[in-house]
């Protein structure tokens, strides 16, 4: 991420960063890219962010935004922009997470979620703070375990853009008995695979 940095500024090339899914705490920083010591010169993040409720951001610098207003006109428009309902969610959604704290636990939690899921099928369990990849020997064995977990009543998804891997993405708020149950679920769903 640093050499994607430092690329960048030396090329002139903005660095856009997609934080719609990592972002909000997800790594045990507010934004991912604390976790790399990087800033993006173009954010977004949506989901975790309005808390339930649609909305979108993109969050930049002045004059990059600036860039944005006149030459196309509306150069840059949004869906939800501005609904003051979802812009209030999103408030209270960062004020909650602040005065929970509930980054504070997250990489503790994710060292839960790595000690417990431990099976011989699994290739490689990459992680950063509550988000998880497992890799296994094909897509195939992927797709059972991933119906099977749903079966039993965990929901974990397969990446589209590595058909070998799952994820696993359990909100913030996630507790060490609810870890522990999912993760009993999820090495069963790999034995019945």
């Amino acid at each position: 991420m640093k050499a994607i940095r430092k690329r960048c500024t030396e090329t002139g090339t903005l660095l856009i960063l997609d934080e719609i899914q990592c972002g909000m705490g997800r790594t045990g920083t507010f934004f991912a890219f604390e976790q790399f010591g990087i800033v993006p010169d173009i954010l977004t993040l949506a989901k975790a962010l309005g808390g339930g409720l649609p909305i979108g951001t993109f969050i930049s610098s002045k004059e990059i935004m600036a860039c944005l207003t006149h030459d196309p006109m509306l150069g840059h428009i949004t869906t939800f922009g501005g609904n003051p309902v979802c812009c209030a969610a999103a408030l209270a959604t960062i004020q909650e997470i602040e005065e929970q704290k509930l980054l504070d636990d997250v990489e503790e939690k994710g060292r839960l979620f790595e000690q417990l899921l431990q099976h011989p099928k699994i290739k490689e369990l990459r992680r950063i703070g509550l988000m998880f990849a497992l890799d296994f020997e094909s897509a195939e064995t992927v797709n059972r375990i991933v119906a099977n977990a749903k079966e039993m009543g965990v929901i974990c998804y397969w990446f589209l853009s590595h058909p070998y891997s799952f994820r696993i993405a359990p909100p913030l708020i996630i507790t060490k008995k609810q870890i522990e149950e999912s993760c009993d679920i999820i090495l069963r769903a790999i034995d019945n695979a």
